[in-house]
């Protein structure tokens, strides 16, 4: 693996190379995002390829990439971009890109603005709320854990996180009436260490939840855009959302091993089963069309 820093206006990204380059056979490379998450995150997945160019990357802010744009609010147009400038000084020509949750709308975003960066995007559990029937509903619950964690703290946002994603069907008024998630039932902390900048629980993140998708841009780009989920999702507000924008792509998601985060490893803290994460993923992107 080789290491490197690209300075972009506004931000100095760091991006790991993976495995041979160029790629056997001639494939382009692979890269792979999420967010909030940085490479760290696929590092067992990376492992299951090791005769692809596998590239893996900090978003600006989160980890070794710094922002220096004064900005702190994750917008997906403005992390599109970055994706691109690293797909640039790469120089091998369009990539195929696996992106995971919020890094799953951000890659929606760069196929919408830079199509021809992309020739595959596989789309793996993006929360994109805009395409739910009960999407104000969805909305309310998504600011409920920003708002507990606004007034508590870690350990009750990261619960309210928790309840939230982990509810089955839509967000009913059965949702709102119960009550507030006890962190302790998580092995979550009750302290409240004052600090409010957790990228996931804070207002940070926000925009991306509040993306909307430009579905007829996305169906007419020449990129393959394949939506996926985790089995053990089934239910919960990410395997909606996949469904639903699949739906609306005129295509059916693809079915993943494990759960939302299924393709990381034990240094995930909850980690899914990487191995036939990546098999399944393997045939997605051997799949022509």
């Amino acid at each position: 693996m080789t290491t490197h820093k690209l300075e972009i206006p506004g931000a100095t990204l760091t991006y790991d190379v993976h495995g041979p380059r160029p790629t056997a056979e001639g494939r382009p490379p692979l890269l792979m995002i999420g967010l909030p998450m940085d490479a760290g995150g696929f590092t067992a997945l990376a492992s299951h390829f090791p005769e692809r160019t596998v590239v893996t990357y900090d978003p600006r802010g989160l980890g070794r990439s710094v922002r220096t744009d004064g900005q702190v609010d994750n917008l997906a147009p403005v992390h599109a971009a970055d994706v691109c400038a690293v797909i640039a000084a790469l120089d091998s020509g369009p990539v195929e890109i696996f992106a995971s949750s919020g890094g799953a709308i951000v890659a929606l975003a760069l196929v919408t603005d830079h199509p021809d960066a992309v020739t595959t995007v596989v789309a793996h559990e993006p929360p994109l709320l805009s395409v739910l029937p009960d999407a104000a509903a969805a909305e309310r619950a998504a600011a409920g854990y920003r708002d507990a964690y606004a007034a508590k703290g870690f350990g009750a946002g990261m619960a309210a996180f928790i309840a939230m994603t982990s509810w089955q069907g839509e967000f009913t008024d059965d949702y709102f009436a119960a009550p507030a998630a006890d962190p302790t039932l998580f092995g979550l902390p009750t302290e409240d260490d004052g600090s409010r900048d957790h990228p996931l629980l804070s207002q940070r993140s926000r925009p991306i939840l509040d993306y909307v998708a430009d579905i007829d841009a996305l169906a007419a780009a020449s990129t393959r855009i394949v939506i996926g989920y985790g089995v053990e999702s089934a239910g919960t507000v990410t395997e909606r959302t996949s469904i639903a924008l699949a739906e609306q792509l005129g295509q059916k998601p693809v079915r993943f091993p494990s759960h939302h985060g299924g393709f990381t490893g034990p240094e995930s803290g909850y980690p899914g089963q990487p191995e036939a994460f990546a098999h399944v993923l393997r045939e997605v992107l051997d799949r022509i069309g």
